[in-house]
């Protein structure tokens, strides 16, 4: 269901009360804004629990292993990529 806000004269949007409690967004919530020519994206930055951390990081050394990556492997390609920035 849409529900209508407005901007304030300093730019500031207050995002409806029941969409704050849908999304359990409380006060210091940052956001990641994207746009294009006509739609405007509030995205709310959510930083991960270690655990998630953690769960992502097993989940990446299993598919170097599964696919025969080493850390040299790991080491040359950060090597590689940081001297084409140069």
């Amino acid at each position: 269901m849409p529900l209508l806000t407005a901007m304030s004269s300093r730019g500031q949007i207050v995002l409806p009360k029941k969409i704050r409690t849908k999304l359990n967004l409380t006060e210091g919530t940052q956001f990641i804004v994207l746009s294009d020519a006509d739609n405007i994206l509030l995205k709310p930055v959510k930083i991960p629990r270690l655990s998630e951390f953690y769960g992502l990081l097993n989940k990446a050394r299993e598919w170097a292993s599964a696919v025969g990556m080493t850390e040299e492997d790991i080491t040359e390609a950060v090597k590689a990529v940081r001297s084409e920035k140069k």
